[in-house]
């Protein structure tokens, strides 16, 4: 039973270090795509060490059948380390909002805007207020709500005025 939790422990050792050094095997494992990661080698061997302490202790099980019994468990675990890593690794999430997703939404105009000059409108950039220089053809008082015809820049935009 000793060298079962000698081997759980390393492997919660291994664990630890996995925190610091992961990717190490990975990047001389060519391409087992992570099946080689210290996360996976430490779910193994803990679940080898402590299903074999467990089943020895409790159940009175030789070494054999603890061994496989230890074995068994730890493949279920690193395989399942391994499952959850992958869909981590996987899971991207949306692409960054840029300036041009604003054509089409609305705002509120937050500094009057001259005719042919420039003013301040409120808009909402993936739900983030943002003020922008904003532009129109006529001139649109504050509060008023407007549409995004275009963008000019990274700071400035051109409005309509809505009508209702």
């Amino acid at each position: 039973m000793g060298w079962f939790l000698g081997f759980g422990t390393a492997g919660l050792i291994v664990l630890a270090f996995s925190l610091v050094f992961d990717g190490l095997l990975e990047s001389i494992g060519g391409g087992l795509d992570g099946l080689l990661s210290l996360p996976v080698i430490a779910g193994f061997v803990s679940a080898l060490g402590f299903t074999g302490a467990i089943v020895t202790g409790a159940a009175g099980a030789g070494a054999v059948a603890a061994t496989l019994t230890g074995i068994a468990a730890g493949a279920l675990v690193g395989w399942a380390t391994w499952r959850f890593s992958r869909a981590l690794l996987r899971d991207g999430g949306a692409p960054a909002p840029r300036g041009e997703d604003l054509t089409g939404t609305s705002g509120a105009v937050v500094t009057a805007i001259p005719a042919g000059g420039y003013g301040e409108v409120l808009l909402y950039l993936a739900g983030q207020p943002v003020k922008y220089a904003a532009k129109a053809a006529a001139p649109v008082e504050r509060g008023a709500e407007v549409w995004v015809e275009s963008v000019l820049s990274a700071t400035s935009v051109t409005v309509r005025p809505v009508e209702r």
